[in-house]
């Protein structure tokens, strides 16, 4: 048996094989490109790579054009925790110099030592995969247009209140088209009060509101005209500039948000797994890919429910030394799947009666909000992976079944 390491970089790699023993066979420094992906395939067919017996190999990376080559065939890929590797060293050396081959050489001997305390990387599908990307990048682009709303309104409260208040009875604020039309429109409160109901109701319109647009116009207008304190003027127009500057921001992670969900929109009901993920309470096209993007199409990925239970960070961890021990909440998880099962609860308490039920139980155990949710998450995602592997859709009476004393 011989395995590979590969210690990655931007623009080189250093390739290391090794043998059962632990014997150097070979190393290599190629170029992050074309020629030099040639000359690693090249390296491993010399070595007996092939089909029927690929050559196993380690990287401290799971995403990259190298990545992708690897993963061609048969061959298994695993992704080591640099901090998992960075234990390995203190094996070979104690002076705790770092060097590229050498690296490469400490992957190769975990896979040698430890390869079955390690997974490869999950046989996704390309639709899989490419679900994966726009699901993260459009979890991304949420983010980011949250954090420069927050930005924006912050800036808004020290010299523009009359903004927050207009705006203040609309669902997502300052993410909305109208108002964001508007700010543009009169980046100071002192143009804000002198546009005329005309300008107001074009920019609503501009904004795409098709109904009660006068209504509005007449309130925002009044808004605007209300008693609110003034920055002196100089410093307001540079206030209006800094918030114009923020507003072009947020408007570009606005329509990269808007782009991102609609692609969401178009690939994730044509993958297989999206039936049976939409027939479960609390979610929708945009929530059920982020699940599909962290938990992979590659149903061979988890053992059972409990390893997805885990990764997700979902289930408890128990920790004894000695005579202690404790029960407490998993701090190392997948943070964008923790992220979508906290929306995936609080959407399924409203959805489904017996997931209400399960979360109201909890509370009256004595557990808190949060708390609550994430042990409803827990028993979401164990029926999720047994509908899964059955490719079964979600049966409410199955998954929350009538106590017999209640249905006596």
């Amino acid at each position: 048996m011989i395995y590979c390491g590969i210690d990655w970089a931007e623009k080189t790699h250093d390739v290391a094989l090794v043998d059962n023993t632990g014997k150097l066979l070979a190393k290599r420094h190629i170029t992050d490109d074309a020629a030099g992906y040639r000359l690693l395939l090249d390296l491993l067919a010399d070595h007996g790579d092939s089909e029927e017996n690929p050559i196993p190999i380690a990287i401290e990376t799971s995403r990259g054009l190298l990545v992708a080559v690897l993963r061609t065939g048969t061959r298994q890929v695993y992704a080591i925790n640099p901090m998992a590797a960075a234990r390995y060293r203190d094996r070979h050396a104690v002076s705790r110099k770092k060097s590229d081959p050498g690296d490469a050489l400490v992957l190769a001997n975990i896979l040698r030592t430890d390869m079955h305390a390690h997974r490869p990387l999950p046989n996704d599908s390309d639709l899989g995969r490419a679900i994966a990307v726009l699901a993260r990048a459009q979890q991304d682009a949420t983010w980011n247009r949250q954090q420069l709303s927050n930005q924006l309104r912050s800036l808004l409260r020290e010299y523009y209140p009359a903004a927050l208040d207009a705006f203040a009875t609309w669902q997502n604020g300052l993410c909305r088209p109208e108002a964001r039309q508007l700010l543009a429109l009169a980046p100071t409160p002192t143009k804000a009060a002198r546009l005329s109901l005309n300008q107001i109701r074009s920019a609503l319109k501009r904004a795409g509101r098709q109904r009660g647009i006068d209504a509005e116009a007449d309130r925002i207008r009044a808004v605007f005209h209300g008693g609110y304190a003034h920055q002196p003027a100089l410093v307001e127009d540079a206030l209006g500039k800094q918030m114009l500057a923020l507003l072009r921001q947020l408007d570009a992670t606005c329509t990269a948000a808007d782009q991102l969900a609609e692609a969401v929109n178009e690939a994730f009901p044509q993958h297989p797994d999206a039936e049976v993920i939409l027939s479960f309470p609390g979610l929708g096209t945009q929530l059920g890919a982020r699940i599909l993007a962290e938990i992979g199409d590659d149903h061979t990925r988890f053992a059972d429910a409990r390893g997805l239970k885990a990764y997700a960070g979902a289930s408890p961890v128990t920790r004894a030394s000695g005579k202690k021990s404790s029960i407490t909440r998993r701090w190392v998880k997948n943070d964008r799947l923790n992220h979508a099962g906290y929306l995936w609860a609080f959407s399924a308490i409203s959805a489904s009666p017996g997931a209400n039920g399960h979360y109201r139980r909890r509370r009256e155990a004595g557990d808190w909000h949060a708390a609550a949710q994430r042990n409803l998450f827990n028993r979401l995602l164990g029926q999720l992976y047994h509908c899964l592997q059955k490719h079964e859709p979600f049966d409410e009476d199955i998954a929350f079944p009538t106590p017999l004393f209640a249905a006596a």
